[in-house]
């Protein structure tokens, strides 16, 4: 983790995450206007495997935040546009 980092969270990201694009709209001058943001997610019941994954997006200044469902904070969320940006650049897509 700490000598190949990004190839970590890759390995995270490829096995048990995934990049979508959350989406909202909102009324603006009276029109309904869509907007949409990519994001990555990392879901893992693993209290270990998670904290490895957020302890290493922390080292090269990913912002995260955990998403708690039915009390559970599974879900690690990557949704800042310069956060994002690096994950582009380091992770990528599925293949």
């Amino acid at each position: 983790m700490d000598a190949y980092p990004w190839d970590f969270v890759r390995g995270l990201v490829h096995s048990d995450g995934c990049r979508n694009t959350n989406w909202t709209t909102r009324i603006v001058a009276g029109e309904r206007k869509r907007y949409e943001d990519p994001r990555y997610w990392f879901t893992n019941v693993s209290d270990d495997i998670r904290r490895l994954y957020t302890d290493t997006l922390d080292k090269p200044g990913v912002e995260w935040t955990h998403c708690t469902r039915a009390g559970k904070e599974y879900n690690i969320s990557v949704a800042r546009r310069a956060s994002v940006a690096l994950m582009d650049a380091h992770v990528g897509p599925k293949h």
